[in-house]
């Protein structure tokens, strides 16, 4: 019977999420549209639904709250209590019981806490409300004002169901499967009796095995996408409520929802697109008398988008507010001491500067800006994930964030290099070309260094002195010219492997704070690679520069 319940309890909470989701985003849809009874049943389903599960796995103080719920949703759907912004944030506040009840469940508690009872006493208020209400107009007013759309039973209880992968993938995993275990088997018969071997068509079986690797790991790689539309919606809520906390107005708009992105991808955007959305309404969105003044609409517009843009996703947050304050931005520069002369960068450099740590153009303190947190974040997560950040601005109509990330984590198409014995992977997507290290730089002793490539001048980091390897440089050294956010630098190594698809390894605990190494790959020879941390070694190159200057 234990064994039953886990079952049960995984599966409910596994549902548990996507209830909870769908259910916000109906009651948002609800504050707009307060008429659409179809609003209404979908919430009603939902509570339904957890009342049911809350039952089975005998939680009787979530099912008690559940119920209780219910109760109001009835009202509502027999429009004895009307759609208003104080019933809209009782919705919200017994959704966040909701979640709180299942997080509990989840941890094996089924307890009210304070925040229950205060939801539970708003809504028996209501409710004693509308009875009183409906005692004053009469039974026929009432019949008079429902609707039959309105009037109509939850019915049977709808059960959330996905399909994490659609069916079709996995036949077809299961026959890659089945096809390369055949097509090794050939192999292995072949080289069973190897003077009697037929090398063409051991060539032949061999290439076919690669095609069908090949389409094996596509498929897998396709069956890890996930579409970023519930990413985004959960944010309608943010948005609602962020920006009514501090007085204005804010909606949220979605494009792209379709989009898919590995599933790694998304978990790692969580935290960037809050701090995004949160910096829009803080700093961007006016609040509702000014926008009025200046003959926009009181209510301000974030709309997140995401867009395919060859092996890559672009996803962009924007707003209609007040732009950046290009003056403003300089003068923090400048009293921080980011930037000698910020007032003559070009624009786009000077809007960079607001991902430093520890950069706000905040006056004060409070719970959404003011210590230069968020923005550095955004950074750091979207370079920890192989892309890059950038920023655009119209004084008085709005700020757009661009972030550009690989569609997987999990594949890249790599560079390899040797140092010495050991071997390195550069993302081949920053490597710009490769040259010979000129003579009069082959004898230097020291790590960094400057070559001249084309008439201009190219900064270049020896990978052999950065890991502390053994100092013998080869007779010949090459340089990999790379590049990150427009800054280019050249990468000093023994030999040039070429490119080849490269499966990311993560590296073990002990090795994550390795500096300039990003994950590990698996060699055909059987030994580790690491994965270079293009970005992080730009840095590294900058402060070794520095120190030596």
């Amino acid at each position: 019977m234990d064994i039953s319940r886990d079952i049960i309890l995984k599966s409910f909470l596994t549902e548990a999420g996507e209830g909870l989701a769908k259910m916000e985003e109906a009651i948002l849809a609800l504050e707009t549209h307060p008429d659409d009874t179809e609003l209404i049943q979908t919430i009603f389903r939902v509570v339904h639904t957890f009342k049911g599960n809350a039952s089975i796995l005998d939680l009787p103080k979530f099912q008690s709250f559940a119920h209780t719920l219910e109760n109001l949703l009835d009202e509502i759907r027999n429009l004895t209590l009307g759609i208003t912004p104080e019933i809209v944030d009782l919705l919200l506040a017994s959704l966040d019981v909701l979640r709180e009840m299942t997080a509990g469940a989840g941890e094996g508690r089924d307890e009210t806490s304070a925040r229950t009872r205060t939801v539970v006493g708003k809504i028996t208020k209501c409710l004693a409300a509308s009875v009183a209400d409906r005692k004053e107009k009469g039974p026929e007013e009432i019949a008079a004002t429902a609707t039959p759309a309105a009037m109509q039973s939850a019915g049977t209880n709808d059960a959330i169901q996905t399909v994490r992968v659609e069916i079709s993938k996995l036949d077809r995993l299961l026959d890659l499967t089945g096809e390369i275990a055949i097509a090794r088997g050939r192999i292995g018969k072949l080289l069973e009796n190897p003077e009697h071997t037929d090398f063409d068509e051991l060539r032949e079986t061999s290439r076919l095995s690669d095609a069908l690797y090949t389409e094996l790991q596509e498929t897998v790689l396709k069956a890890r996408m996930v579409p970023v539309g519930p990413l985004f919606r959960q944010h309608i809520r943010t948005v609602r409520d962020l920006a009514k906390s501090h007085g204005k107005m804010a909606r949220l708009q979605i494009e792209g929802e379709d989009v898919e992105v590995d599933t790694s991808v998304i978990e790692h955007l969580k935290d960037p697109l809050l701090h995004m959305i949160r910096n829009a309404i803080d700093h961007g969105i006016e609040v509702p008398a000014q926008r009025k003044k200046i003959g926009k609409q009181p209510a301000g517009l974030v709309t997140v988008r995401a867009v395919h843009q060859g092996a890559n996703i672009v996803i962009e947050v924007s707003d209609d507010g007040s732009g950046l304050d290009r003056e403003r931005i300089a003068e923090v520069a400048r009293k921080r001491g980011i930037a000698a002369e910020p007032e003559s960068m070009p624009e786009q450099d000077l809007f960079q500067l607001i991902f430093e740590p520890g950069f706000s153009t905040s006056a004060k303190v409070s719970d959404m800006s003011g210590r230069g947190v968020g923005m550095d974040v955004v950074r750091r997560n979207v370079q920890a994930l192989r892309g890059n950040v950038a920023i655009s601005s119209v004084r008085g109509a709005g700020s757009t964030i661009h972030i550009n990330l690989p569609l997987t984590l999990a594949i890249i198409e790599g560079f390899g290099v040797g140092v010495g014995d050991e071997t390195y992977v550069i993302p081949l997507d920053q490597v710009l070309e490769c040259v010979e290290l000129p003579d009069d730089s082959k004898n230097s002793k020291y790590a960094t260094g400057v070559m001249e490539l084309r008439g201009e001048p190219v900064p270049f980091l020896q990978l052999r002195d950065h890991f502390q390897l053994p100092d013998v440089r080869g007779a010949r050294q090459n340089i990999v010219v790379v590049q990150h956010q427009g800054k280019r630098a050249g990468l000093a190594v023994d030999t040039l492997y070429g490119s080849s698809q490269t499966v990311i390894k993560p590296l073990a605990h002990l090795f994550k704070d390795v500096p300039g190494v990003s994950g590990s790959a698996i060699l055909g020879t059987g030994r580790v690679a690491l994965i270079l941390d293009v970005p992080a070694l730009l840095r590294s190159f900058e402060l070794e520069t520095v120190e030596a200057v």
